[in-house]
């Protein structure tokens, strides 16, 4: 397995808008979700349906997209209800169920754990799920800033900045907090930096959210979530006070904590995101080429650090670099993470012991060399990815950085 890959490359970028919905589209919208939500169910059921007769038969009974849009056009011809919603988004749900359940299956083929692998697709409830609208090329337009999508809408966008190309889809989608936003999807367009001639090594943690050979590029944990812990406990506690009993609809007390709830999260988010593309800017801008950890945390979500981890968003942090490396046309390169903290990045030395996450110091047994242990596991990427590690620290040689205590 190669321990190197290549993170970027120029394929599609999605651009997303809010929207200004009336209440006579934003009821339009609703019944094209019921229908929607019809159709994934009625593909769950069948799926369920047709695994439950292959193991009591042994029959290898398949439940692909064709077979599903041949029971989408028969259920259209039959139903007036299902056929006055767009066909287009219908098929979409049909599309999106397809990739859905077929992740499912690669997935169980490769024997992953359970706790990496994509479930199978399951019902969609009316009151949990949000309304989410796919539209290919034929099922919408743009004309004089508004968007026409198919069945006779017309929703009005809130354009932040120009679209660089025309786009090929669309998704409405409303959020937890009843906010409509459209997001396009468009050919990517890279606008490509001044060259530096400088390189750059992540890696990412939880007591700082990445580690790099330049301590100018270092970024620490904001501890966006920790600053709104108090307000979201008193959120908590309101809807707990106000939580309706089984059956019963909730009240509007509870309604209303719910909401300001919402609005915290969503503020909580948009730090993270704001702080990562901030940072992620910084890093591209000033680096050609960029060794970048491939590290996935959601194995911390089992651990003690699960709260602190979230809180960092390493993953949206990590996402944001590597488009941001795209964007501009930056060479970004991903490194398994494997023995990053036992590999001295000065000899290429294995540490024969296992060493402690709470070990903030690393020391080489071969050639003695002492460093910070981020900062030697930053090192370590530079070294993999086989990039110079002499041009991240402006011209030092390699080794000098490690030198420093920790």
């Amino acid at each position: 397995m190669a321990q190197v890959a290549a993170a970027v490359e120029v394929g599609h970028a999605r651009y997303t808008y809010r929207l200004r919905v009336s209440s006579t589209t934003r009821t339009a919208l609703a019944a094209d979700w019921d229908r929607c939500r019809w159709v994934w169910n009625e593909c769950v059921a069948k799926s369920r349906a047709v695994h439950l007769h292959n193991k009591a038969t042994g029959q290898k009974t398949t439940c692909g997209p064709a077979q599903l849009h041949r029971m989408l056009t028969e259920a259209r011809a039959r139903t007036p209800w299902l056929r006055e919603g767009s066909s287009v988004a219908q098929q979409q749900v049909i599309r999106d169920f397809g990739r859905s359940r077929a992740k499912a299956h690669k997935d169980i083929k490769a024997r992953l754990p359970m706790a990496r692998r994509a479930g199978m697709p399951t019902y969609k409830k009316k009151h949990e799920a949000l309304p989410t609208l796919s539209y290919t090329r034929r099922g919408f337009r743009l004309r004089e800033g508004r968007l026409h999508l198919a069945g006779g809408l017309v929703v009005a966008v809130v354009w932040s900045r120009e679209l660089p190309a025309e786009p090929s889809s669309v998704r409405v989608y409303q959020d937890s907090l009843g906010h409509w936003y459209a997001s396009f999807v468009v050919p990517a367009q890279v606008q490509p930096l001044p060259q530096t001639g400088r390189a750059l090594g992540v890696d990412w943690g939880v007591k700082e959210t990445a580690t790099t050979t330049s301590d100018a590029h270092d970024l620490p944990h904001a501890e966006h979530g920790r600053k709104a812990r108090a307000q979201l406990t008193r959120h908590d506690r309101m809807m707990a006070r106000r939580k309706p009993k089984t059956g019963q609809p909730a009240s509007k007390g509870y309604r209303e904590a719910k909401t300001l709830r919402g609005k915290a999260c969503k503020k909580v988010a948009r730090q993270r995101e704001d702080t990562g593309r901030k940072w992620a800017k910084k890093v591209v801008r000033d680096h050609d080429a960029i060794a970048v950890e491939d590290f996935r945390p959601k194995f911390l979500t089992r651990t003690t650090m699960a709260r602190k981890a979230a809180d960092a968003a390493i993953g949206a942090t990590k996402a944001a670099l590597i488009e941001m490396g795209r964007k501009h046309g930056r060479d970004i390169r991903l490194v398994n993470p494997a023995y990053t903290t036992m590999d001295c990045a000065h000899c290429d030395a294995r540490a024969k012991h296992r060493l402690p996450l709470g070990e903030r110091a690393y020391t080489c047994t071969a050639c003695g060399t002492a460093s910070p242990r981020d900062k030697n596991s930053a090192h370590v990427m530079l070294v993999r990815a086989g990039l110079n590690p002499a041009g991240a620290d402006g011209g030092r040689p390699p080794g000098a950085l490690l030198q420093e205590a920790a």
